[in-house]
């Protein structure tokens, strides 16, 4: 329509052109697609080295956090991981030999988290780490945290670094003890947190409940927790998830993760039963550690907020 030729007047008299590259810009983002799935994927590495105990739930949550990854398409995983049981760390008598995976555990975790290697990462996952860990340089670790980076824990994180207070420090709390697997109903503590804005007043879940000490309720902005204690029903405060800050990063931590069933939809114990989490729960929890690892990345809003202060 003539009108339309008149009052389409533009800057330095190029209406064509610069309508051209309006409606480039507008196109950039699909549909559907949100700005943080539009944006260059962030770098993540998945550690699952463990000098104590190991759980038999740790190739599930590895694969698991791959999934996620690819499904999302917001960031991608590397691994540190050195199966305690593989056959090349055995002796010749079959048995598993201490030294050689020790060795090994060192070998990957210099590969990945020295000072250098981690400057290509924007989070770090400790999936169900546990003991005194070899690390390069543990300090630098806790600056390049310091610094914006983020910290995922999962489950037995906190089982790991009993002595070095500044990863105490940093993740907010020390595994102490826990008693049988039990069916419990989490408080939900924040809705708006992308870790649970998909759960109810209250999420019911069957899993090994971690008991903490070196915790200050004070410290964290708390995500999860128990008003008893999980297995004697003793009223108190039972802390299962939280996010904090650590200098300029964020840092989330989840005690859930002990069982293949939480991780995973899809898992039986090969007879076709062992389940005590629905699928639908797995799944839940999924939601929960995404939601957590990408608040960690900064690609979720949400404030850490402590008593009498806001923290962006």
């Amino acid at each position: 329509m003539n009108s339309m030729k008149t009052n389409l007047i533009l800057p330095f008299g190029r209406p064509a052109v610069i309508a051209s590259l309006v409606l480039a810009s507008l196109s950039v983002v699909p549909v559907g697609v949100s700005l943080a799935q539009a944006q260059t994927p962030k770098h993540v590495l998945v550690v699952t080295t463990t000098t104590g105990f190991r759980h038999s739930s740790i190739p599930t949550a590895e694969k698991v956090i791959g999934d996620l990854a690819k499904r999302t398409g917001v960031f991608t995983v590397e691994y540190a991981r050195v199966e305690n049981n593989d056959p090349q760390y055995r002796g010749a008598d079959g048995k598993p030999d201490r030294a050689k995976y020790e060795a090994a555990i060192k070998a990957v975790l210099a590969e990945k988290m020295s000072p250098a290697a981690l400057k290509k990462y924007d989070a770090v996952i400790f999936a169900n780490t546990t003991g005194e860990l070899p690390l390069p340089d543990r300090e630098a670790f806790m600056d390049w945290i310091k610094s914006g980076k983020g910290f995922v824990g999962m489950h037995s994180a906190t089982d790991t670094f009993h002595n070095y207070p500044p990863f105490v420090e940093m993740i907010g709390g020390t595994f102490k003890s826990h008693g049988a697997q039990v069916e419990v109903d989490a408080i939900n503590q924040d809705k708006s947190c992308a870790a649970c804005r998909h759960l109810g007043d209250t999420w019911t879940v069957f899993d090994e409940i971690y008991l903490f000490k070196n915790f200050d309720r004070a410290k964290v902005h708390g995500l999860l927790t128990l008003d008893k204690e999980p297995n004697n029903k003793t009223p108190g405060d039972y802390p299962i998830a939280w996010i904090k800050e650590y200098g300029k990063g964020r840092v989330f931590y989840t005690s859930l993760g002990h069982r293949e069933d939480i991780w995973d939809a899809e898992w039986n114990d090969g007879r076709g039963g062992g389940r005590k989490n629905s699928p639908e729960i797995s799944r839940q929890y999924q939601e929960h550690i995404l939601g957590g690892i990408k608040w960690a990345l900064g690609l979720e809003p949400g404030e850490v907020r402590l008593p009498g202060t806001t923290i962006p």
